[in-house]
């Protein structure tokens, strides 16, 4: 089963100072996909620590790389932080997936899972993420 959600090692790593969502990043942000067999959850601590990640033709273990077009923003008046994230798509690749595990690739250190509702597929999978607002962006810190 996939529980969309922040995971607990997200929010120690933000307490531990290993979480940068800025442009000059030292950190390399990834979202791997998975099936609808896989077991994510808050508790998921690890990209290494999960199983049933896609596998097409196009698709490499570890999924791609988000890239961060601009840096945090804070809504004061909502008291929420939240940062930008551009689309990912695999290009050339046909997946099914039913989810998917955003995961700080420089420490292997899970950040959120997504779930997509149902089985999606389609060539040249695209993650188009929602809106970066306080009230849409898929990570929010308040």
């Amino acid at each position: 089963m996939i529980v969309q959600t922040q995971t607990t090692q997200f929010k120690s790593d933000c307490l531990n100072g290993l979480v940068n969502f800025t442009t000059s990043s030292p950190y390399t942000y990834k979202v791997a996909l998975y099936t609808g067999l896989a077991a994510l959850s808050n508790t998921t601590s690890t990209y290494a620590g999960t199983s049933n990640e896609v596998v097409a033709t196009g698709y490499t273990a570890g999924g791609n790389t988000i890239t961060i077009p601009q840096n945090p923003s804070v809504d004061l008046a909502n008291n929420v932080a939240f940062p930008y994230f551009n689309n990912v798509t695999w290009t050339g690749a046909t997946i099914t997936a039913r989810g998917a595990l955003i995961y700080n690739a420089t420490t292997g250190n899970s950040v959120a899972v997504l779930n997509f509702g149902s089985d999606i597929t389609m060539s040249n999978f695209t993650i188009t993420w929602p809106a970066a607002t306080s009230s849409t962006a898929v990570i929010t810190i308040s």
